[in-house]
């Protein structure tokens, strides 16, 4: 009787331990969790905040520009686009496309030397710089948030307890594609390629 009792404790003692350790991980998961939550609340007011300097860019360059309805309309798309992505997985595969358009118009101030100089511009210009190196910021602190998750989660024993938790990866990262930071080169003043020379006619007999 005393032999079983002391089992008895031993198995409550080691349930308890299990237990509690059980909550501390599950508990670690959830904030981890809540850090990518808060980290891409930062990295969406600095995109947003691009996404706002967009429209004053893209008329002001219009005014120096104004032939060049593909790219504003392409810049145009790409800004709904993102606009109406909800989760970070799809404002992540919106931002590439907005970023890319968005270059496309900073590459007609090559086209359009005037436009240096005027004043509206190089302040929008200057912002947009500015948000820039933010966006970079907080897109790398981001990443490391999320890796961070993804890490602690595959992690055995967190591995088990994140499977019974609900607690799953997080794929959605910010990935650089090769020659993203490229500036594309646009050529505006593209002709048709010339057509082939006729055959000669054959020589007469």
């Amino acid at each position: 009787m005393k032999a079983a009792l002391v089992v008895l404790v031993v198995l409550v003692i080691i349930a308890l331990l299990l237990g509690s350790s059980f909550i501390s991980h599950r508990n670690q998961m959830a904030i981890k969790r809540e850090a990518v939550n808060a980290s891409w609340a930062q990295v969406d007011v600095v995109l947003q905040r691009r996404a706002d300097l967009i429209p004053n860019l893209v008329e002001t360059v219009k005014g120096f520009a104004q032939h060049e309805e593909q790219v504003f309309s392409e810049i145009a798309k790409a800004r709904e686009g993102y606009m109406n992505a909800t989760t970070p997985a799809d404002k992540i595969a919106a931002n590439s496309q907005l970023e890319a358009s968005l270059a496309k118009v900073l590459v007609l101030t090559e086209n359009y030397p005037q436009l240096k100089s005027n004043e509206n511009f190089l302040r929008l210009q200057d912002e947009l710089a500015g948000t820039e190196n933010r966006i970079a910021v907080e897109r790398r602190r981001y990443n490391e948030t999320v890796q961070d998750y993804n890490t602690y989660i595959a992690l055995f024993p967190n591995s088990f307890i994140a499977s019974m938790s609900g607690f799953t990866r997080n794929d959605a990262y910010f990935k650089t594609e090769p020659g993203a930071r490229q500036a594309p080169k646009v050529n505006f003043s593209t002709s048709p390629a010339p057509s082939a020379a006729p055959a000669p006619a054959p020589a007469k007999p």
